[in-house]
């Protein structure tokens, strides 16, 4: 059994805190609250914990992990240099959820970055990560604590649901606020480049930086090392398969349900992820918020899949949301990999 411990997300107990150090700096493996999702972290520095977090979660070794630090300049033990880029971004964005990738110092090993000569690295916002990477004083590597390819955890509950009996310790600081993952911006090319959206915005960091990119995020051969997290054609996947629908609001709303019925005369049970403002009705209908808030849509996404996965949906059908700015991008990066390539255009 995974060891549990309960603390306020705003101001968390600094002994609780200092067992939790412990134990990563023993080794161990502790899933903890940043303010994106729950992460799964380890000293960046011990191979052998950073083996142990790809056999938790099942994830494949070409898969890079991020790193977390308590400030930009502890990232230069990490990094061959700390750019002025790096530091401009750093005094707008950190702590928050945006991942740099930068050239990688020779201490890091290879396990964490996928042999890749780039590390990312992050410096998180939430409380109970804060304290925990100050009382750790190590840099803590950590996906997202669950098994690979599932929805991310935004509650301690999803964290068990996956991994209870496979890590050491669990930290339940209560639902995330963010609910996708950080965006990573690549800063070792010659333009910095957008490899895994996120809260901070294409538009947010054009604020800052003369010209920023969207990279090619298309997945990458399944043996080849991934520049990012995040970048297969199948990922934060619930395990009943999801169809996603993209187009008008009107036309999407006639379409999900005509197929919705016509699943339910087949037998099947059908699960639905729905915006406030649609008229699906029934048991297995789980709203998100509204298409007028994305925030709060991106915050309740993950929890919607798995809820429709513990009501033992057979199918799952979700209406897409504006894509073409600011977290409407993420969002829609998250449910197109999660359908893998199941996609109605209406």
């Amino acid at each position: 059994m995974t060891d549990i411990l309960i603390l306020d997300p705003h101001t968390p107990d600094p002994e609780l805190i200092a067992q939790a150090a412990e134990v990563l700096r023993r080794g161990g493996l502790v899933a903890f609250p940043t303010e994106t999702v729950y992460g799964l972290g380890a000293h960046a520095f011990d191979r052998g914990a950073i083996h142990r977090v790809f056999d938790a979660k099942g994830r494949p070794a070409t898969d890079p992990l991020i790193v977390h630090v308590t400030s930009v300049e502890r990232i230069a033990p990490l990094v061959a240099d700390i750019p002025e880029t790096a530091r401009t971004l750093a005094l707008r964005f950190w702590p928050g959820p945006l991942t740099l990738v930068l050239p990688r110092s020779p201490s890091v090993p290879d396990e964490v970055t996928a042999g890749l000569e780039t590390v990312a690295v992050r410096v998180p916002a939430h409380p109970v990560a804060r304290a925990l990477l100050a009382a750790a004083a190590i840099p803590i590597a950590a996906p997202s604590a669950n098994l690979f390819s599932r929805p991310s955890p935004t509650r301690a509950a999803h964290v068990l649901q996956d991994l209870d009996g496979r890590i050491d310790l669990l930290i339940d600081g209560g639902p995330t606020n963010v609910g996708v993952e950080s965006t990573v911006l690549d800063l070792s090319r010659s333009i910095p480049t957008i490899l895994r959206p996120g809260a901070v915005t294409l538009e947010m960091l054009l604020e800052v930086l003369p010209r920023v990119i969207r990279g090619n995020v298309a997945a990458p051969t399944p043996t080849a090392p991934m520049p990012s997290p995040g970048l297969l054609a199948k990922h934060y996947s619930p395990r009943a398969p999801l169809t996603l629908y993209e187009g008008d609001a009107k036309s999407v709303a006639a379409r999900l349900a005509a197929d919705a019925r016509a699943q339910v005369a087949r037998g099947y049970s059908v699960g639905i992820v729905a915006a406030d403002e649609d008229p699906f009705e029934g048991a297995h209908v789980v709203r998100v918020g509204s298409e007028q808030d994305l925030a709060g849509v991106a915050s309740h996404l993950y929890s919607a899949l798995r809820e429709l996965d513990a009501a033992g949906v057979d199918v799952i059908l979700a209406r897409g949301f504006p894509a073409l700015s600011g977290i409407g991008v993420a969002i829609a990066d998250r449910l197109r990999r999660a359908a893998d390539g199941r996609i109605v255009r209406c």
